[in-house]
């Protein structure tokens, strides 16, 4: 897959980031968390809300790595991301993405854990998107959009979210 334009246009080097020199890396303030992604969605998103009506997405998101095995085989693999997005970029995932769009994410790692009612120790990893675009030209897989709206849950739909899932 060639990658497009766009693409390269994001992920040029940013000055500030170079400007880190080797003296300063681990003194806080100039550590770095940032993922970058490029995949497709794994089902449409799923909308919800945080009990102050901040809209709140959540999807999955499919990267391949192909490689050769020791036979000479191609063995394709695939990782799933799970992506949360808050605010407007949520409205918009909400509204645009389905299932199979390919799109570009760029976001930090967060990893939480907890107890499930059991006692078992869980946790989960994922992006919280700071910036999401969509690659897919128009009559490609997953690229069209329906002209009509389709009806968003209103806050406390679902009930409110667990404290946990809210990011401050």
């Amino acid at each position: 897959m060639a990658i497009p334009k766009a693409l390269i246009f994001a992920l040029r080097p940013r000055e500030d980031l170079c400007m880190i020199g080797n003296n300063d890396i681990g003194k806080g303030e100039d550590m770095i968390n940032k993922a970058i992604l490029v995949g497709r969605l794994g089902k449409d998103p799923e909308v919800r809300y945080t009990p102050d009506g901040m809209m709140v997405t959540t999807f999955t998101l499919a990267t391949d790595e192909q490689r050769k095995d020791k036979n000479g085989e191609r063995v394709r693999t695939t990782e799933w991301h799970r992506i949360v997005t808050f605010g407007k970029l949520a409205e918009i995932c909400g509204k645009y993405l389905i299932k199979g769009k390919l799109i570009f994410v760029e976001g930090r790692i967060r990893t939480q854990a907890w107890e499930d009612k059991e006692g078992n120790k869980r946790s989960t990893t994922e992006i919280i998107a700071s910036d999401m675009r969509m690659l897919d030209s128009k009559g490609q897989k997953g690229a069209e959009v329906s002209q009509e709206e389709p009806p968003l849950p209103h806050p406390g739909a679902d009930g409110p979210l667990p404290e946990d899932d809210v990011p401050f």
